[in-house]
């Protein structure tokens, strides 16, 4: 099994080529701030001592936080990656408590052309806790590019190299 090389155009990417992100520890933080922007105050993930009653004994993270943390830490290059498209058959295995640890482990299951330039590609992504117990299991469809898109930044800087010496950019 090869890794996947996060820069490569679509056309070189293989089925099967796999990878491993950083981790991430959950905090209460984090708990907090996601309950307050999704407006899940689900009171598993933001009341103490109901959570200790409950069949987990402790407050634990939403799993669309951990599917959001998920592609904050697949490193995808955004010259290459154009869109997330889908997130299909999203299985929620076990609770990940505050202060664990997750990553995502995955392989390109799929890859599908849609144009010259564009293609699907089909991930199997594993969040997976520092106890390296399944937390998470989903499919997730990118656009994936051949062509590597300019950043305006760059652009502007190669405008800038085309100047005549001595002109001065307002």
């Amino acid at each position: 099994m090869s890794a996947v090389d996060w820069s490569a155009p679509f056309s070189e990417l293989a089925p099967g080529s796999a990878f491993r992100s950083r981790g991430r520890t959950i905090t209460e933080a984090d708990v907090a701030m996601f309950a307050a922007l999704s407006g899940d105050l689900h009171p598993l993930h933001t009341d103490r001592e109901w959570a200790a009653s409950s069949r987990f004994g402790e407050r634990v993270a939403h799993g669309m936080l951990l599917l959001s943390y998920a592609v904050g830490l697949v490193p995808l290059d955004p010259d290459r990656v154009l869109a997330l498209r889908r997130v299909r058959d999203a299985t929620f295995k076990r609770p990940v408590t505050l202060g664990q640890t997750i990553h995502v482990e995955g392989e390109v299951a799929s890859l599908a052309r849609l144009d010259g330039e564009t293609g699907l590609v089909g991930w199997r992504w594993r969040i997976v806790t520092d106890a390296q117990l399944l937390a998470c299991r989903a499919e997730v469809d990118v656009l994936w590019s051949d062509a590597r898109r300019r950043r305006p930044q760059a652009v502007a800087e190669e405008a800038l190299e085309d100047l005549p010496p001595g002109v001065i950019p307002c």
